[in-house]
């Protein structure tokens, strides 16, 4: 797997590091820092003093840069596979999503920086960006992660596990990990039929969910992973929420739809609530 590791010194960037020692050793992993050099604010300056300002503040976070890529270097497991480090100038959302493309990358992962409820509280601008615009899986950490035991896999339909399965094929773990895939059937009250027939016909709605949904770990357990399924009933981000609370998930992977944008769970209500109040990172696959 061909990973890369976008870093950009903030605290949750170094989480990203860290989380680098519950992935699998990588074919190629790439360092990333991007550089957001602004311009002179002052209008009245002269042309040539503004490009003497930009040039002088360029070269000094280029080299703050080059020594954030050397330190992610020397805390990086020694299993994190050969490693190449870039220091780009540009907006980081569109150098990022760039350098994955030229580097083939299977993976991104990154730090989310909290910019308040306005500006996507938890996933911040260039975080959300990137889980729109790249054409690959995406692993947006949020906080410390002490470990990478339990994953949390919510299903909404065929695309979503076949894109999971495929993703889960390239075995991007480093340790053994227990899955738990869920497919939440939002309630709704029917006009008709009502009371014992309602309740019935839920049932067996349900009843199907479950089977579908063992259905897809029964695939995931004989390529080894440890997994098993639950459809339950209600609103889908709340219950989405309180099961990674139960179980005191490591991990949330979501299914999306690249260029397209985040779909279902990642882009919508659900999303928002989900990435919004996740207690733990979430990967972002492509179905």
């Amino acid at each position: 797997m061909k990973t890369l590791l976008a870093v950009d010194g903030s605290d949750n960037s170094y989480e990203a590091v860290h989380i680098m020692n519950y992935l699998a050793r990588a074919e190629q992993l790439t360092l990333l820092h991007a550089l957001d050099v602004p311009r002179p604010a002052y209008p009245e300056m002269m042309p040539e003093a503004a490009e003497e300002l930009y040039k002088t503040l360029e070269q000094s976070m280029k080299e703050d840069g080059e020594r954030l890529l050397n330190r992610v270097q020397s805390l990086l497991p020694l299993h994190a596979g050969p490693t190449t480090k870039h220091l780009k100038v540009g907006s980081p959302a569109g150098v990022i999503v760039s350098m994955a493309e030229e580097q083939k990358a299977d993976l991104i992962v990154m730090g989310a920086r909290g910019l308040g409820p306005i500006k996507e509280r938890l996933l911040g601008s260039v975080s959300h960006q990137i889980l729109t615009l790249a054409s690959c899986a995406t692993l947006i950490v949020n906080g410390p992660v002490k470990a990478m035991k339990q994953i949390l896999l919510p299903l909404e339909g065929p695309s979503d596990a076949e894109a999971a399965i495929r993703f889960l094929r390239l075995k991007p773990f480093h340790e053994a990990v227990e899955l738990t895939l869920m497919t939440v059937l939002p309630w709704t009250e029917p006009p008709w039929p009502s009371g014992a027939a309602a309740e019935a016909a839920a049932t067996e709605i349900l009843e199907k969910q479950t089977d579908y949904i063992e259905g897809v770990a029964e695939r995931l357990r004989a390529i080894g992973y440890k997994a098993h399924g639950v459809a339950v009933i209600g609103t889908p981000a709340t219950m989405i929420l309180q099961q990674a609370a139960t179980l005191r998930s490591d991990l949330i992977m979501m299914g999306t739809r690249g260029r397209q944008g985040i779909t279902r769970f990642v882009l919508g209500s659900v999303s928002h609530a989900v990435l919004h109040k996740t207690p733990c990172p979430v990967l972002a696959f492509h179905s």
